[in-house]
């Protein structure tokens, strides 16, 4: 196997096992949320607080994967 190839099978394994964590940790967030107002409507505004800071630090985990991702293929 060539260096370049295995460079892009590095680069596609870490990106698309990087996101995998964050895609299933934010449809679980939002099914949460989801069902939490729907028990509470008065703590909307605290749920919602709440779940859009989760949704940035989880975010974040899929960024670090698309940067690791870029320094296999470029670095």
């Amino acid at each position: 196997m060539e260096v370049e190839s295995a460079r892009l099978i590095g680069a596609a394994l870490a990106m698309g096992l990087g996101a995998l964590g964050p895609g299933l940790g934010l449809g679980i967030l939002a099914s949460k949320a989801l069902e939490a107002i729907g028990r509470n409507p008065e703590a909307q505004s605290k749920i919602q607080t709440t779940m859009i800071l989760a949704i940035a630090v989880t975010e974040a985990v899929a960024i670090y994967a698309l940067v690791v991702a870029l320094m296999i293929l470029f670095g």
